[in-house]
């Protein structure tokens, strides 16, 4: 393959990438950081993309879509979700897990 061909893949198979939205923040119950390998999806329309969370509680995945999005964290056989919003750059939720009424909730701190 010519070098000038090559160079042209790379190039757009990493644009890609320079317009995902970077979606990172962290996950706390009664203000303790949640346990590592909790799963998170981020929805967007029919694109869905995953995370887990470190030792920390934090998490951090890339979804290329922009726009509103559905978080949904897996945890203790509950699914409770919040509405995001992507952009095309880094964007930041900090989530608080509460229980009300034996269901989860997710708001933001």
């Amino acid at each position: 393959m010519k070098p000038v061909s090559l160079v042209l893949i790379l190039i757009l198979g990493f644009a890609s990438w320079a317009v995902a939205g970077n979606i990172y923040g962290s996950i706390t119950e009664g203000g303790k950081a949640i346990a590592q390998g909790v799963k998170l999806e981020v929805a967007c329309g029919a694109n869905k993309y995953g995370a887990e969370t470190d030792a920390n509680g934090a998490f951090k995945l890339f979804a290329k879509d922009q726009g509103k999005c559905m978080l949904k964290v897996t945890y203790q056989g509950q699914s409770p979700s919040f509405e995001i919003n992507s952009f095309e750059g880094s964007v930041q939720y900090d989530l608080v897990l509460e229980k009300q009424g034996g269901q989860y909730v997710l708001k933001r701190k």
